[in-house]
């Protein structure tokens, strides 16, 4: 049985499930916390709503949107076109749980499984990295 490797991080944000979500789902406030494309439409991101990014090496990193239970829960399925194995969609994913604790909010997220790929440990760093940077980011954005 392979290890997963999913990253599993959580933050307590002094502001409203409600606040948070906007910052989840508001490409003006996504673009802060992760990458956006210049061009990427100004709506707001509900389920089936993709990014497309074009790699250098000739293929596509695309995320979609697979579940929005809005002030709930934020589900984002990640494909890359030259992975080897092709995971369904879902399997590798980023995951946003909003929980209500009083008048603050218990983000949980987990990114992952990464196991399911032949280099997975390198996403799994990477995604380590983005986690502790973005969960900052995105508390400072809902507490202001």
């Amino acid at each position: 049985m392979t290890k997963q490797l999913t990253v599993k991080d959580e933050i307590l944000i002094d502001a409203t499930p409600s606040k948070v979500w906007e910052i989840l789902t508001k490409p003006k406030y996504v673009a802060q916390w992760d990458e956006l494309p210049e061009d990427y439409p100004n709506d707001d991101m509900t389920e089936g709503s993709r990014v497309v990014w074009e790699l250098p090496d000739g293929g596509k990193s695309i995320t979609t949107i697979i579940k929005a239970e809005v002030g709930k829960e934020l589900i984002i399925s990640l494909f890359v076109s030259k992975w080897e194995v092709q995971p369904n969609e879902g399997d590798v994913a980023y995951r946003y749980q909003l929980e209500e604790k009083g008048n603050k909010t218990l983000l949980k997220f987990e990114i992952g499984d990464f196991s399911l790929l032949s280099n997975g440990q390198m996403y799994y760093d990477a995604s380590m990295e983005f986690a502790q940077n973005s969960k900052q980011v995105i508390k400072q954005l809902a507490e202001n």
